[in-house]
């Protein structure tokens, strides 16, 4: 029997991508366009918030965010550890620091706990950005002690949620988009939705989004589509600030628009693979399931991670090179910020500081999560998983 070959990601292109990227060809307009304010306004009801962005990427969406919250040389920026380079690199963008924090172990999170202990530490932190991780919401808003929003607006620190996982993720009852002053969303092309290549932000603060809106586009004054397209003079803008070239092109656009439609769909499909690998991977001694605080429909879904202890047959880099062997791909998010040469180096950080970090890092690896993966393909992956651990 032929092996299967299951790669770690895999998109799903089956609605109308085809439709309305043939419709952005035949328009004889390529870059931003009415497609991109269609996503936009699609997207920004979708989350029931007021004002939706679309960026060329999720990094933009946070460069962007920070900028139009202020943030610059010298400030102070929390965020977690465990997470991709982009968080932390927005923020040198500014010329900003980056305060990293601890997380939870087996969530990824930074928890209200974690975040009082850093604001001690860093009392003039102007930010927090904080990482949806796996699509699992932080604990947003507390019913009976404080919550990461209470926290943030008892010490005037602005909250920046990075939900490049997390959509669409729900936090009681509400929507992962509009709690914290600016959302920031990838549609890379193995998120829970893709463009190829782009993001959005989203937020409820219409001086931001006007300020967010401008620098996009280079700082300028008025929408380029809108010059265009007008019948006045067309020709005339100013610049308020040196901005940057961030816009989403309508090709891109219209990818995320078929994507949309069946976002809902993608994740039900990814919830019925994790429901799969919690029912067939529990009780394997040595090997961590994440934990799940929320209601499971609640969760995206966007990754499924597991941990591999100190005392399992094989360590975590000879496990991916197994199951790769066996045609099965698997990822690694991620390695911690704390231990990537920049950051080290330059803030003299020590591993022993970030211990949850350092426990979930030494072992994790995430299994493939997609909404295409059949029972077959689910099965397979889980008896290889079960052989490798327990011989």
């Amino acid at each position: 029997m032929e092996q299967p070959r299951i790669p770690f990601a895999r998109v799903n292109c089956s609605g109308n991508e085809l439709k309305y990227v043939t419709e952005v060809l035949e328009s004889g307009w390529l870059t931003t366009a009415s497609k991109a304010k269609k996503l936009e306004k699609k997207f920004q009801r979708y989350l029931g918030v007021k004002h939706a962005c679309a960026v060329n990427s999720g990094t933009a969406a946070l460069h962007l965010a920070l900028e139009a919250l202020g943030i610059s040389p010298g400030d102070k920026v929390i965020l977690p550890t465990m997470t991709f380079t982009a968080s932390a690199e927005v923020v040198r963008y500014l010329g900003a620091d980056p305060v990293l924090t601890d997380v939870e172990y087996g969530t990824c999170l930074i928890t209200p706990g974690i975040l009082k202990e850093a604001v001690l530490r860093c009392p003039n932190a102007k930010a927090v950005i904080i990482v949806h991780y796996s699509g699992q919401s932080a604990d947003m808003i507390g019913d009976f002690s404080e919550g990461i929003l209470d926290i943030c607006r008892n010490n005037g620190i602005s909250i920046v949620e990075d939900a490049a996982h997390a959509f669409p993720t729900y936090f009681q009852d509400r929507l992962i988009g509009g709690i914290g002053d600016v959302t920031c969303f990838s549609f890379y092309a193995n998120k829970t939705i893709t463009t190829g290549e782009g993001g959005m932000l989203t937020t409820n603060n219409s001086f931001l989004a006007e300020r967010v809106k401008k620098m996009r586009l280079h700082g300028i004054s008025s929408d380029v589509w809108d010059r265009y397209t007008s019948g006045s003079a067309s020709w005339e803008y100013d610049v308020i600030a040196p901005g940057f070239k961030y816009n989403m092109p309508d090709i891109n656009a219209a990818i995320g628009l078929a994507q949309l439609e069946k976002a809902e769909e993608f994740r039900r499909q990814r919830e019925r693979c994790a429901r799969y690998y919690f029912q067939n991977l529990k009780n394997i001694q040595h090997l961590d399931l994440p934990v799940v605080r929320n209601r499971f429909q609640d969760h995206a879904w966007h990754l499924f991670p597991i941990v591999i202890g100190p005392r399992a047959p094989m360590d975590r880099n000879s496990f991916i090179k197994k199951m790769s062997e066996l045609g099965i791909g698997l990822s690694v998010h991620y390695k911690p910020i704390h231990r990537l040469s920049y950051y080290k180096k330059k803030y003299n950080l020590i591993a022993d500081d970030y211990p949850m970090a350092e426990k979930i890092w030494r072992g994790c690896v995430s299994l493939p999560i997609y909404p295409t993966l059949t029972e077959k393909e689910l099965s397979y992956i889980c008896s290889s998983v079960k052989n490798l651990m327990t011989h």
